[in-house]
């Protein structure tokens, strides 16, 4: 895909990921951006920004969690700014703490947010583009969709969630002449990740990489954009010797000594390796 000339939607655009790629599909050359998310003042901060390299910007500040304002929102904008060309589905949050501490309500807004939030969206924009016949998806999940980890429990789940929503949009739509697109970053150094204990040994990637590496893998037509070496690398491993990889996760993980030393997935392999 040809970013150069296009309109597209953004969602989590105020920050973080959704930010860089809005500022990144700016800079290729698209005509015109829609910017969705909660924080207006944000919002602006973006528009303002944007706006300076010459690209018609949108803000609608909306809670994707609201079903009936995005459904008016979304119509509106569609009347208003179609064709849009390229939906982004960036939104999303993030809470780390072991499964049995978690806080149900944390858990029932990540689902919200991460899955329930994209689904609205798509569905009301997959529909438009149905009918013109024309149109791209990108569904941001996480190198944590492929590979959970100890401690993100909720989160990888719903990234897993957004890869198997993804795949099947992906055939679904085809006849439509509509791309469905998976952008998996591994950990990204945003506000979100720095209110979380990183993992060892596991090194941040910046925002502008991972909007980089979509702009790469839409040029390309890929159906799912793996982000960085690690990412690879994890993704190999866990094809090759999962076991291997299921032990260094958990060495890696924020978790107390004590309680990695009952894990049986750590025992087994300490055994293999003897």
């Amino acid at each position: 895909m040809n970013i150069q000339g296009k309109t597209a939607l953004i969602t989590g655009a105020s920050r973080g990921i959704g930010r860089a790629i809005a500022i990144e599909l700016a800079q290729q050359g698209a005509k015109r951006l829609l910017l969705v998310a909660r924080d207006h003042q944000r919002l602006t901060e973006v528009a303002t920004q944007i706006e300076a390299l010459g690209v018609e910007v949108v803000i609608l500040a909306l809670d994707l969690s609201q079903a009936v304002e995005v459904n008016i929102a979304i119509a509106q904008a569609w009347r208003n700014y179609s064709p849009i060309h390229l939906l982004v589905n960036c939104a999303g949050v993030a809470h780390q703490s072991p499964f049995l501490r978690s806080p149900l309500p944390k858990m029932q807004e990540e689902i919200a947010t991460n899955l329930m939030g994209m689904y609205t969206i798509t569905r009301l924009v997959a529909r438009r583009m149905a009918a013109q016949e024309e149109g791209t998806i990108v569904n941001v999940s996480s190198l944590m969709g492929k590979i959970a980890a100890p401690t993100m429990a909720t989160y990888s789940a719903t990234k897993s969630a957004i890869l198997g929503f993804t795949q099947a949009l992906r055939g679904e739509l085809a006849e439509y002449n509509i791309r469905v697109v998976a952008l998996l970053p591994t950990l990204t150094d945003t506000d979100m990740v720095r209110d979380l204990q990183l993992f060892r040994w596991v090194v941040p990637m910046t925002t502008q990489q991972v909007a980089q590496a979509l702009i790469t893998g839409l040029r390309k037509d890929t159906p799912e954009i793996l982000v960085g070496w690690q990412s690879h690398l994890a993704v190999w491993c866990s094809r090759i010797a999962p076991w291997l990889l299921e032990k260094v996760l958990l060495m890696a993980a924020p978790l107390p000594k004590d309680r990695q030393k009952h894990y049986p997935k750590l025992r087994q392999a300490a055994a293999i390796s003897r």
